[in-house]
């Protein structure tokens, strides 16, 4: 079985709940892929609990299902043909035969397939936890979803059954690339770095990438081979969690062109701007698209909302894999990857610098010392573009460039900055703070200067 990586602190918050006087009822949710039911089952190991799957299926089928889990879990058999007539009567079958020590684990994983098949199963929740189960200090339960929206409306919303019960909830996200690259130790920097932009911080898609393969050898095994786990993910997401799959993949792939206004999405997709707001919705609540705005000391307006895709998996089989679907089962892996890839791979490569850059701004906010409050992002304008932003709160503004290919001229990179931090908006006159991001620092600009410099050595430390 694969090593359990990271997630310390949200195991911290399930022992803390354990532990806790009362019954416990922790939420958790985030995107798919992104090992919330490995997080469960980790935690689960050596404890008693009940866990159980939702899926699309009649709720008898389910409610049958849990059952028989419960039976074994508990060694009461005839659990397993207990004649429930609906979820309530199989919660409080199983709650009333738990006779050990402590809390009893109910862990109700896909929670929103499980509603789906019966509506109501938030209200009978509700109504155990306020009539018996808090009180009891008998129980743990743990709802999770991969869908994001319907756990904040469903089970966090005000207009939930559930709203204001919960004793702890965690939000789980993909890991950060300092994490990720725990996934691979024989890597460089570099490679690391590289494996990043490609399978981002989720744990599923960074275990298909092996360390003792190159990067590139791995994409075409991982990505481009017909009969490989990843070669159809886009697809196996979309149509896991969406209907009218055709229109959300014109939005996908529109924006993996650069297309990322929504005027300019609508006209590349073919959708009526009118129900474009509706679809890019439901990508944003399923973690596949963000919103985006240039950032500055004052308030953005609605009409700079850009939209990104934010999976980087994602990104990359939307720009390379699915556009070219025919010419990699045609000609093989090796060969897409060195006609269709390979030529464009640096320059995609330096747009994912960019995000890791901003990702990178707070953990050096952390090491300098800085305790104000921050934002971080990127500005845009028709005259220049800033990578990457940090307005604080303490009156000062970072501004960075990042160059992911080889630097020949230092200099003329500061020279390039120093024009953009000039065009940079400061009605607020705060003090602006320019950062140089790179793959190695040159030796001469090594902790000299007023402008920063970062390479990958100091960004991973």
């Amino acid at each position: 079985m694969a090593e359990f990586i990271g997630r310390l602190q949200e195991l911290r918050v399930l022992e803390t709940a354990l532990r806790q006087t009362g019954s416990s009822f922790v939420p958790i949710y985030g995107r798919r892929r992104v090992g919330k039911s490995e997080l469960i089952l980790h935690f689960l190991k050596g404890r008693a609990g009940v866990y159980f799957v939702g899926k699309k299926a009649p709720a008898e089928l389910q409610i049958r299902e849990f059952l028989q889990e419960a039976a074994a879990v508990l060694d009461e058999p005839l659990l397993a043909g207990f004649p429930a007539a609906g979820w309530g009567e199989a919660l409080d079958a199983v709650v009333s035969r738990w006779r050990g020590e402590g809390k009893l684990i109910l862990a109700l994983d896909e929670f929103q397939w499980t509603c789906e098949a019966s509506p109501e199963l938030p209200s009978l929740l509700q109504e155990r936890w306020d009539r018996q189960w808090r009180d009891s200090g008998r129980v743990f339960l743990i709802l999770c979803g991969s869908y994001v929206g319907f756990m904040e409306r469903e089970i966090l919303g005000r207009k939930s059954p559930l709203f204001g019960r919960r004793t702890a909830q965690i939000p789980l996200r993909p890991f950060g690339y300092r994490e990720a690259a725990l996934f691979h130790p024989r890597y460089s920097l570099l490679d690391r770095a590289r494996a990043y932009f490609l399978c981002g911080g989720v744990p599923l898609y960074l275990r298909c990438f092996s360390d003792n393969r190159s990067i590139e050898s791995n994409l075409a095994q991982e990505l481009l081979h017909e009969y490989a786990v990843l070669h159809r993910e886009g697809d196996f997401l979309l149509r896991e969690e969406l209907r009218e799959v055709e229109n959300y993949y014109a939005i996908l792939l529109a924006v993996a062109e650069g297309n990322t206004k929504s005027s300019a999405i609508a006209q590349r997709s073919g959708l009526e701007p009118r129900s474009l707001h509706y679809y890019l919705q439901q990508l944003v609540e399923l973690g596949y698209l963000r919103r985006r705005y240039p950032l500055t000391s004052q308030r953005p307006s609605a009409r700079q909302v850009r939209f990104d895709l934010d999976d980087s998996l994602l990104r990359f089989w939307f720009r390379f894999v699915f556009p070219n679907t025919s010419y990699i089962r045609h000609m093989g892996p090796e060969r897409a990857l060195k006609d269709l890839i390979r030529p464009h791979l640096d320059a995609y490569f330096g747009r994912c610098f960019e995000r890791l850059c901003g990702e990178a701004l707070p953990a050096l906010y952390l090491r300098e010392g800085v305790t104000a409050a921050f934002e971080v992002g990127e500005y845009w304008a028709r005259d220049t573009q800033i990578d990457v932003v940090g307005v604080r709160d303490d009156g000062w503004i970072d501004l960075g460039e990042c160059k992911w290919g080889p630097v020949r001229s230092p200099t003329a990179v500061e020279w390039e900055l120093e024009e953009k931090v000039r065009l940079y908006p400061n009605p607020s006159g705060a003090t602006l703070g320019p950062r140089i991001f790179v793959r190695q620092t040159p030796a001469a600009r090594r902790g000299s200067g007023d402008i920063r410099w970062h390479g990958l050595e100091d960004l991973y430390r």
